[in-house]
């Protein structure tokens, strides 16, 4: 009965290398059938809607057509989309752990050395002065410039804001098509 567990275990206590050898088999399988996380998969998720949402924007007829259709994908798929658009120029991002309770930044990009923080809001309305204004401040706490980005309309008292604050860029309308569409950030930034 060369199967029995009690000939298993025999064998195993005799030659120890045989046990050492089964279990960095049995860690080596379990590693490489381990399950993705929920937040792993959510993020692949979005990042492949992103991918074709990019496709999908480019097939769409004018500017309002696009910009209606971005006031309608996920937020997620959003901020996704944007980090893409950085990736695509070349440039390093990097991503939020998670979606949600980020304390209003969506993620990094990093442009001639420099860390940018991105504030990713996809509105169908004018945009809340009060985010600007909670954005430029977290800009503040970490001594750092950013972007605020969003498919909405500035309104005066959001343009007061920036124009105030040397670390705010607001990227909107035409210049969020611009970014989406692969122009160079150089092209049509003043920085």
């Amino acid at each position: 009965m060369m199967g029995t567990p009690q000939t298993v275990a025999l064998l195993l206590s005799v030659n120890p290398l045989l046990a050492a050898g089964l279990v960095v088999l049995l860690v080596v399988v379990a590693w490489l059938f381990r399950r993705e996380t929920a937040t792993a998969r959510r993020h692949r998720r979005y990042r492949a809607t992103a991918a074709r949402v990019h496709q999908r924007l480019r097939e769409l007829n004018g500017d309002g057509q696009r910009m209606s259709y971005l006031r309608k994908i996920n937020p997620y798929v959003f901020e996704e989309l944007l980090l893409l658009a950085f990736e695509r120029q070349g440039l390093k991002v990097e991503r939020n752990a998670s979606y949600s309770g980020d304390g209003g930044l969506d993620g990094k990009v990093f442009i001639n050395g420099e860390c940018w923080l991105i504030q990713a809001k996809r509105y169908s309305r004018a945009i809340s002065p009060g985010h600007v204004r909670e954005f430029d401040a977290l800009l503040s706490r970490a001594g750092q410039r950013g972007f605020f980005i969003h498919t909405g309309r500035t309104g005066q008292m959001s343009r007061a804001v920036c124009r105030t604050s040397s670390r705010l860029k607001i990227i909107s309308g035409q210049n969020l098509l611009r970014l989406l569409s692969g122009i160079s950030l150089k092209e049509w930034s003043h920085e």
